[in-house]
């Protein structure tokens, strides 16, 4: 069971509850969060600051976060399966939820995009599967199965064509820490990348030397079909994938008709 402690941030940014009003909207306006656990001094959880509580208290700059906010906030523990905090969060309508431990000690928060990259990973080994089943019925193998990061640089791509507008959403989701791994096969000494080229171009064009990937280790060193066709494309390393600007990914299409529909 896939369990919070898997997908929380534990680096996690938070105010006192003698900060100010003014020291807090300072820290909001630095980060990305619209609102921060609270905690003593001593780190033990107190309660949670939205942006809408420091609006309510604009006029009233000095006054302590402790002051302002309604003590106690629904919380997860590191234990508490994924689903659970999710369903926390969509309940209570939630973008956070604080995570602590026995002692009420902040220890994390989880966010709904956590939530969401929990449900990515899940996905993910329905490919696995497919793949592994076709290596093994086609060359008699077993073949293993490990997650680890993979070295971008290395990757060698079997598709010859990505989309920048997708490109750019990639790079969002890797920013915000949304990012399911790549499928790669690993031959000897080769990294065959087999699904996940938007997600390791941006990852490569952002300066990432590593990517977290679920990898087959294939024990032979044959050409496998789809090396053989992108190697017959001219693709053999990332740099080589032509990049189409004129043409939105297929997402993005059928997205930008429902906009236009609905304004329609």
């Amino acid at each position: 069971m896939q369990k919070v402690k898997d997908y929380m941030v534990t680096d996690v940014e938070f105010v006192y509850t003698d900060n100010t009003v003014r020291e807090t909207i300072e820290k909001v306006i630095k980060s990305r969060h619209h609102g921060f656990p609270v905690t003593e001094r001593n780190k033990k959880l107190a309660g949670f600051v939205s942006v809408k509580e420091l609006l309510k208290n604009i006029d009233a700059m000095d006054r302590k976060i402790g002051e302002v906010i309604r003590k106690g906030t629904y919380t997860a523990t590191p234990e508490m399966g994924i689903d659970d905090a999710a369903r926390i969060l969509f309940r209570y309508s939630l973008r956070d939820l604080p995570v602590v431990d026995e002692n009420g000690t902040l220890v994390g928060i989880i966010s709904n995009l956590d939530v969401l990259r929990s449900h990515f990973d899940r996905a993910t080994p329905t490919k696995l599967q497919t793949l592994k089943a076709m290596l093994e019925n086609r060359y008699g193998l077993n073949i293993s199965v490990t997650r680890t990061s993979v070295p971008i640089d290395q990757l060698v791509p079997t598709q010859w064509e990505v989309f920048q507008d997708e490109l750019e959403g990639r790079r969002y989701e890797i920013e915000k820490g949304l990012a399911e791994p790549l499928l790669v096969i690993k031959k000897p000494g080769t990294y065959i990348l087999v699904d996940g080229h938007h997600r390791a171009l941006a990852a490569k064009t952002m300066g990432l030397k590593f990517f977290k990937a679920i990898v087959l280790e294939f024990p032979l060193n044959t050409e496998l079909g789809l090396e053989k066709t992108a190697r017959n494309k001219g693709v053999h390393k990332l740099e080589d994938i032509k990049i189409i600007t004129d043409v939105h990914h297929p997402l993005v299409e059928i997205t930008t008709k429902l906009l236009i529909r609905e304004r329609e």
